[in-house]
C-alpha cells in the first residue's frame, strides 16, 4: 500500500446521493481475483451504455475529470453491500480519496485498510464545492493527512476527522498484516519468553 501523505489532484463531481457500492463495482466482477486492475470495472454500469459505448454523460468520461484522483460525492457514498471491491476498483483507477456529507460505515472502514481516505465535510460544505466543480472542470483540491485538512477551491481551508491507528496507517503506507509485521521482533521476542516459562 502506498503512503497517503499529501495529495493534490482534480476533483470529479459525483452529486448523486446514496451511490451504493453495486454503483461502484457491479457484482458480476466480483469472482475476479484481486490481481484483476478492478479499475476497469469502476462505474461500469453508470459509465456505459447497454451496448457497451461510452455514457458521455458521465463525470468519468468528459477530458476534464478522466485523470481525477479526488471524488466529490452527495451523502451516505459507499453505501450497500460490504464489498471491498469497491475500495479496490477505486483505488486501481487511481482516485485516492472522497469527500461527502456521509458515508456508508463499511465502505468507510473498508477504504482506509486499502490506502483510501473518506474526508466526511458538512452538507452544505460538500454541496457548495459540487456546484463549483461541475461549473469549473479541472479544478483542483488538496487534501493534508498529516494536517488532517482538506484545502476546497470554493471555500478554502477545513478539518476533518479520523481515527490516530488509520491515520498512521495510511501515512506510513501500512495495512494491517503490515502494522502487525512491523512488531514481529516484539512478538518473537515474547513467545521467546513464554516458551522459556514453560508455556
Amino acid at each position: 500500500m502506498r503512503p497517503f501523505t499529501r495529495l493534490d489532484a482534480v476533483a470529479m463531481p459525483l452529486a448523486q446521493i446514496n451511490v451504493d457500492t453495486d454503483q461502484v463495482v457491479p457484482a458480476r466482477y466480483l469472482q475476479k481475483p484481486r490481481s484483476d486492475d478492478f479499475g476497469n470495472y469502476l462505474f461500469r454500469d453508470l459509465r456505459q451504455r447497454a451496448d457497451g459505448t461510452d455514457h458521455p454523460d458521465f463525470p468519468l468520461n468528459q477530458p476534464a475529470w478522466r485523470n481525477a484522483r479526488v471524488i466529490v460525492a452527495g451523502r451516505n457514498f459507499g453505501c450497500g453491500s460490504s464489498r471491498e471491491h469497491a475500495v479496490w476498483a477505486l483505488y486501481d483507477y487511481g482516485f485516492r480519496a472522497a469527500i461527502a456529507p456521509s458515508f456508508g460505515d463499511i465502505f468507510a472502514g473498508n477504504s482506509l485498510k486499502n490506502g483510501f481516505l473518506p474526508v466526511a465535510l458538512p452538507e452544505p460544505v460538500v454541496l457548495a464545492t459540487l456546484a463549483y466543480l461541475e461549473a469549473h472542470p479541472g479544478a483542483r483540491i488538496v487534501v493534508d493527512l498529516e494536517a488532517q485538512q482538506v484545502v476546497l477551491p470554493d471555500s478554502g481551508v477545513h478539518g476533518f476527522d479520523i481515527a490516530p491507528f488509520a491515520r498512521r496507517c495510511l501515512l506510513e503506507g501500512l495495512d494491517e498484516i503490515d502494522y502487525t509485521l512491523s512488531h514481529l521482533a516484539q512478538l518473537q521476542e515474547f513467545e521467546r519468553r513464554h516458551a522459556a516459562d514453560g508455556f
